[in-house]
C-alpha cells in the first residue's frame, strides 16, 4: 500500500519546515548548549539519525528493565499495597528473580538504574536536538528528517510513561500518565498541520515537560519510589491540614495538577490557534476537528476494553496497554505529519483508522466473558499481546513504506 502520490512527491520537494520555541529554558539555557554541542561532529558526518535511534534503543532498554525491578520491588516489598504488573509473557519471565534480593538492595539497584535511564534520556533529548541543526550545518535536511524525529518522539511518550510509572510506582495510572503526554503531543502535531508552524508555548512538553521528568527520576533515586505511593499529606506535610486533597495519592495529585495546569490550556492554545487559521481561510472547523476522530476512538476503545475485560485490563497489565496504544498513536502521529509534508486536503484520512482495526475483536472478546460467567473466548493476556503484535506490524509497515517512498522520491539516503 502506497502512502504519497504523485502530488505528494512534488509536495516533498517543496516543503520547509518552520517551528518556534517560545521557551526561556529553552531559549537560554538549551538552545546555547546544542548550537555549541553540535560543532563536536565533522561536517562529514550529515545526519545523527541513527545516533538518536540507538539513544531511543537506549531508553526502550532501561525503561523495560525498570518494569522488571517493580516487579522485584512489589514481590519483596509491599507495604504501601501497590502493585504495579509488568509481565511480558505467560510464563512471567523476569530479570534477577533468581536473586533474593532485600528491600534495601532494591532501593539501591533502582538509584543505579534510574540514574542511567535519565542519563540516557538526556542523551537522546540533546541528540533529538542537535539532529536538525547538523543537517541544516550540512545542507542535508529533508521531510524525512522531520517525519522521522517526530515520529520517534511519538513512540517516546509511550516508554516514558512506562519508565515514569516504574520509578514512581504508579501503577493504573502509568496509562494515565501516557494519555496526558499523548494529548498535547497529538493536539501539536494537529496545529501544525493546520498552521504549517511548530508552535511551542513558554511552557511545554518537549522542554519544561521533559526536564520536570528528569528532575523526579533523580528526587525518586534519593527520596525512594515509596515517597509517590503515600498520601500528599504524609509526603508533602504542607498539605496535611488540606481536608480531601491530604488522602490523595502523591502520584495521583501530581496527575491531577498536570491536567488542570499543563494539558487544558495547552490544548485551548492549539484549539484556538487552529479556528483562528480555519476561520481566515473560510474553511471548516468540523472538518479540522475529524482529524481527532481517530485518536479519540483510540482512547474511547481502550477505556471500553478495559470496562468490560473481566481482569481490569489496565491496571493487571498497564505497561502492555500503554505499548501497544503507544504504537497506535504513532502511527496516528505518523500519518498526520505524512499529511502535512504531502499537502493532502484538510480532514479525515481514511487509513489513519487502520490504528483501530483490532479493537472491535478485542471488544467482542471481552464481551463473551459477560456471556460466559466471566470466561472469554479467548484469555485476556494472549488479546493484549495480539494487540501490541497488531500495532507494532501497523507502524513498521508504515514507518519501512513512508521511508522507501520518501527516500525514492527525494533521490536521498536515510542514514547518510
Amino acid at each position: 500500500m502506497g502512502y504519497i502520490g504523485a502530488h505528494g512527491v512534488a509536495a516533498l520537494h517543496r516543503y520547509k519546515y518552520s517551528g518556534v520555541d517560545h521557551s526561556y529554558l529553552a531559549k537560554y539555557v538549551l538552545q546555547p548548549f546544542w548550537t555549541r554541542f553540535v560543532k563536536v561532529f565533522p561536517l562529514w558526518m550529515p545526519k545523527l539519525t541513527f545516533v538518536c535511534l540507538l539513544c531511543l534503543s537506549f531508553h526502550v532498554v532501561f525503561s523495560s528493565l525498570l518494569l522488571h525491578l517493580d516487579h522485584i520491588q512489589t514481590k519483596h516489598d509491599n507495604a504501601y499495597g501497590v502493585h504495579v504488573s509488568s509481565h511480558i509473557f505467560s510464563a512471567r519471565l523476569h530479570i534477577f528473580t533468581t536473586v533474593g534480593f532485600s528491600s534495601s538492595t532494591m532501593g539501591s539497584l533502582r538509584t543505579w538504574f534510574t540514574s542511567i535511564l535519565v542519563s540516557g534520556l538526556l542523551s537522546s533529548k540533546t541528540f533529538d536536538a542537535v539532529d536538525g541543526k547538523q543537517a541544516r550545518r550540512t545542507n542535508s535536511s529533508s521531510p524525512l528528517g522531520e517525519l522521522f524525529d517526530h515520529g520517534c518522539d511519538a513512540l517516546a511518550c509511550a516508554f516514558e510513561a512506562m519508565a515514569f510509572g516504574s520509578t514512581a510506582m504508579c501503577g493504573r495510572d502509568t496509562f494515565w500518565f501516557w494519555v496526558i503526554s499523548a494529548i498535547p503531543f497529538y493536539g501539536a502535531t494537529w496545529e501544525h498541520y493546520f498552521t504549517n508552524t511548530l508552535i511551542l508555548p513558554v511552557i511545554n512538553g518537549p522542554t519544561e515537560g521533559l526536564a520536570l521528568i528528569f528532575v523526579s527520576h533523580f528526587f525518586t533515586a534519593i527520596v525512594g519510589a515509596e515517597w509517590w505511593a503515600q498520601q500528599l499529606g504524609q509526603s508533602i506535610p504542607l498539605f496535611s491540614w488540606v481536608p480531601f486533597v491530604n488522602a490523595i495519592q502523591t502520584s495521583r495529585a501530581v496527575l491531577y495538577m498536570m491536567i488542570a495546569f499543563a494539558v487544558i490550556p495547552t490544548v485551548a492554545f492549539n484549539v484556538s490557534n487552529v479556528y483562528k487559521v480555519v476561520q481566515s481561510r473560510k474553511g471548516s472547523m468540523l472538518l479540522a476537528l475529524a482529524m481527532l476522530y481517530p485518536f479519540v476512538v483510540l482512547l474511547g476503545g481502550v477505556l471500553i476494553w478495559d470496562y468490560l475485560s473481566p481482569i481490569n485490563l489496565i491496571e493487571t497489565y498497564p505497561h502492555l496497554v500503554v505499548l501497544g496504544t503507544g504504537l497506535a498513536f504513532g502511527f496516528l502521529v505518523g500519518r498526520m505529519i505524512l499529511a502535512h509534508l504531502c499537502d493532502e486536503p484538510k480532514g479525515l484520512k481514511t487509513n489513519m483508522c487502520l490504528s483501530l482495526v483490532y479493537l472491535p475483536f478485542a471488544l467482542a472478546n471481552a464481551l463473551t466473558a459477560r456471556l460466559n460467567d466471566g470466561v472469554p473466548l479467548v484469555d485476556e493476556l494472549w488479546v493484549l499481546l495480539g494487540y501490541c503484535i497488531f500495532t507494532v506490524s501497523l507502524y513498521l509497515h508504515f514507518a519501512t513504506s513512508v521511508i522507501h517512498e520518501i527516500t525514492t522520491a527525494l533521490g536521498i539516503y536515510c542514514f547518510r
